[in-house]
């Protein structure tokens, strides 16, 4: 066993984004065969079938989760004691859970929400790792493989699931934005009952818990000047843009490349 722990935490020099090829390679390929997961994606999601639909996300939750294991393994290892600060249940976490709610709910609308959340918050999860990777990469060979293929397929399912699956209007919106703000609860809770339970190591679910504060880009300029209500209520209504930006972005896409509004497969098909 150790020796099986001393090979998945083989060791790599730390890849750095949008050099050479030389120290960037890694990004590199990981972007390329993220499109590729896309584009088989993108054929699959098309045909509207979605049993064969509910399926390869189920599959590749199931496979996210595989990894996900072995990360906290890892992490474990490496410090000899649980990573808290690694749990999973982070933003980018979440969609491995729900790919396997999706993949066996046979509840139309709880599917719709899903399907509504992973194609817009999720998206913009996925592609803002994905284009800018720095802070995620380490020297663990395993962690980098599992970071880049976690992400990669986020990025890859909700961007096929935007193109193909969801109506751009904005009961899309809502429906992503009530399943982001029922998991920011929950993480919410999360930190709070942490903070009066163990509180000994760092435990920052969302970057929302008031103990620590967040790093996010600009969250972390608002986040000391305003009551922490108002930073939560900030908190949704920024990622929530984002997510508008996502189905935004998709109309155009839509527009340009289909010539028209793509078939509403995945949520013409559930009827809700």
């Amino acid at each position: 066993m150790n020796k099986i722990l001393e090979f998945l935490n083989s060791e790599m020099t730390t890849p750095v984004a949008y050099t050479g090829l030389e120290t960037s390679w890694f990004h590199y390929l990981s972007l390329i065969l993220t499109a590729i997961v896309f584009y088989f994606l993108l054929k699959i999601f098309k045909k509207g079938d979605i049993p064969k639909i509910k399926k390869t996300i189920l599959i590749l939750g199931i496979v996210m989760l595989l990894l996900e294991v072995y990360k906290q393994i890892i992490f474990t290892y490496q410090e000899n004691h649980y990573q808290w600060y690694a749990f999973p249940f982070q933003f980018c976490s979440t969609p491995m859970y729900l790919y396997i709610i999706l993949g066996f709910t046979k509840n139309k609308k709880i599917a719709s929400y899903l399907v509504a959340f992973l194609a817009t918050y999720g998206t913009f999860a996925g592609v803002s790792v994905m284009l800018y990777p720095s802070s995620v990469f380490v020297p663990t060979i395993g962690i980098n493989i599992q970071t880049m293929v976690h992400h990669g397929l986020i990025a890859a399912v909700g961007l096929a699931l935007l193109l193909t699956s969801v109506p751009i209007n904005y009961k899309t919106l809502l429906k992503g934005m009530s399943v982001f703000v029922i998991l920011v609860t929950i993480a919410y809770m999360m930190n709070i009952l942490f903070n009066v339970f163990i509180d000994t190591v760092t435990f920052n679910m969302f970057f929302i818990n008031p103990k620590y504060g967040t790093e996010i880009p600009v969250l972390s300029m608002i986040e000391p000047n305003v009551p922490h209500f108002i930073f939560l209520i900030v908190y949704v209504l920024g990622f929530s843009l984002m997510a508008l930006l996502m189905l935004l972005i998709a109309s155009v896409v839509r527009k340009v490349v289909f010539k028209k509004p793509a078939e509403f497969t995945f949520i013409k098909a559930l009827k809700v």
